[in-house]
Parts: structure tokens; C-alpha cells; sequence
């Protein structure tokens, strides 16, 4: 089930990367698409919302769940 989460603090598509692969390498994430145009990222799998928003802020940006 995909999840989308608005997320404060993107700029570049480096951001982006950023925020995808710390959330690709939690488990229970299948696949992480950013756009820093919409300030969002939608996450595919099982992951919680609340681990999820966790990582989104360990990596340095502002999740809006």
C-alpha cells in the first residue's frame, strides 16, 4: 500500500536522493519516489507511517504526515 507524505526541506534532485535511499534502506520499504516540485514522497510497502516519518527526519528533512 503506497503512502504519501508531504516533506518539508527538499530543494534538489540530490534531496530527493537523499530522502529515497534512507528510506529504501528501511525495513519493510519497497520502493521510495521523491519530488521536491510537490514536496512529497511516496512510499510502497508494509513500513510504518511512524517509521517512516522517523527516517524522513533522521535524513534532515520536515515530514508532514
Amino acid at each position: 500500500m503506497a503512502k504519501e507524505i508531504t516533506v518539508e526541506g527538499m530543494s534538489c534532485g540530490g534531496c530527493e536522493e537523499n530522502v529515497e535511499n534512507a528510506l529504501r534502506d528501511l525495513p519493510g520499504v519497497e520502493d521510495a519516489e521523491a519530488d521536491n516540485e510537490s514536496d512529497s514522497v511516496t512510499v510502497e510497502g508494509d513500513a510504518s507511517e511512524e517509521d517512516i516519518v522517523t527516517t524522513i527526519e533522521d535524513a534532515g528533512y520536515t515530514p508532514k504526515a
